[in-house]
């Protein structure tokens, strides 16, 4: 198959839904050889809110330190090859597509038909096996006992904070999600985790401490390092990465942390982006613990200024608890749907907006709102104040940021369900 030929294949095959359990990926696993190379670092991030951030800095300054590294996150934003990585760089996509065609061969062998997520976590560990790195980090897609990533063996396993999402599918109290979490710690491996709720934190020390492994939770945030992602959160999730990195035996030196961390990129994430003399900032705050994250970050990035909030969510999110927190932000609301079939309608999103919210327009999709937003004026002059233009705030869905990068950078989106 060609590139495009295989990408229309891999994407026909989210019609085979999402199938929590570790069967079919440790099948397809052993049947595409492509389980990791024996001395091979695996380091596995679950949590609710900071894996990505915290997988690109455990990237970042393992690759700062001359290791060949692998990383495997998700969803992508814009383009799919997003998701895999070696040293930094997307798979290529003559690579992409000659190992998408051998996997759909081997798919049309297999009963049940592995799922979109599957396949595109074997085609990972296969790359990053052809590669040779010598590390691999993988984020989970959701959860973590059950999630396809734990069918991979981990030498460290992490958890960021825990909180309520995907409950459909995880459980409907942080307890519940805790115990979802802790499913990737694996017998003897260190595991750590960044600072929980009481309830959290007891469950994953009964968990730890079943499997008899060892559990440290970080109790302090990073000081003394420059840091590229903006938010004092991030100085937590930075404490983190390196705890990793320290728990699987990669020795670190004040320069490699420091250029790690200064250069590190995480797309969607309080991007910062200039488009047409406007200051356009995204942010994939999608649940109420990202939103309140998000919340923290404006107000110290954008001390008493208001934003032009363009908003789209996705069903099974609670919208209100998240629009509780960045409503307020606003100056005006500009509601959109976003391009997948779990969009929520702008009137719907409208109609829990909380009480004293700015004003909101809705508007049929993302180009129609933004063109909106870029065109805001009163009497005449573009919005904003002392002057000056408001910043944009494009936020509430990962599916919005990745549709709003595109337009924004000239790209082609490749819209995604899972």
């Amino acid at each position: 198959m060609t590139y495009p030929e295989s990408i229309d294949w891999l994407f026909s095959t989210q019609m085979f839904g999402i199938k929590l359990g570790l069967d079919g990926p440790r099948r397809l696993l052993k049947e595409y050889l492509a389980y990791p190379a024996h001395g091979v670092k695996v380091i596995h991030v679950a949590g609710t809110n900071g894996k990505g951030s915290t997988c690109a800095m455990i990237d970042s300054v393992a690759r700062a330190g001359g290791h060949r590294c692998g990383l495997f996150t998700s969803p992508h934003l814009i383009d799919y090859r997003e998701r895999i990585r070696v040293s930094g760089v997307e798979i290529p996509e003559d690579a992409c597509a000659d190992m998408l065609t051998e996997l759909r061969a081997l798919c049309e062998t297999l009963d049940p038909h592995p799922t979109f997520f599957e396949i595109t976590l074997a085609l990972a560990m296969r790359w990053f096996r052809q590669c040779e790195c010598e590390i691999i980090v993988l984020e989970t897609g959701m959860g973590g006992r059950l999630d396809a990533t734990t069918a991979v063996p981990a030498d460290v396993c992490a958890i960021t904070p825990v909180g309520l999402d995907h409950m459909q599918w995880l459980g409907d109290t942080v307890e519940a999600i805790a115990m979802e979490k802790a499913g990737i710690f694996v017998e003897g491996a260190p595991a750590l985790s960044a600072p929980q709720e009481p309830g959290a934190r007891r469950v994953l020390e009964k968990e730890a401490n079943e499997r008899r492994c060892p559990l440290t939770f970080i109790d302090a945030p990073l000081q003394g390092y420059p840091i590229a992602l903006p938010g004092p959160h991030q100085r937590w999730n930075a404490a983190l990465a390196l705890e990793c990195l320290h728990a699987a035996d990669l020795r670190l030196d004040y320069e490699v942390v420091m250029h790690g961390l200064s250069s590190v990129r995480w797309p969607g994430r309080f991007e910062r982006i200039s488009r047409a003399g406007r200051e356009v900032i995204l942010d994939g705050a999608h649940n109420p613990q990202g939103a309140a994250v998000l919340a923290s970050t404006w107000q110290e990035e954008f001390p008493g200024k208001k934003a032009t909030l363009v908003f789209s969510a996705v069903a099974a999110k609670d919208i209100g608890g998240i629009l509780s927190l960045v409503a307020p932000l606003a100056a005006v609301i500009h509601l959109c749907p976003v391009d997948t079939p779990r969009a929520v309608a702008p009137e719907e999103i409208a109609a829990v907006l909380p009480p004293g919210a700015p004003p909101h327009v809705c508007h049929p999709g993302f180009e129609a709102a933004m063109a909106a937003a870029l065109a805001e004026t009163v009497d005449g002059e573009v919005a904003g104040e002392g002057g000056k233009p408001r910043p944009i705030l494009i936020a509430g869905s990962l599916f919005l940021v990745g549709e709003a990068k595109a337009w924004l950078e000239g790209g082609s989106f490749q819209a995604s369900t899972q």
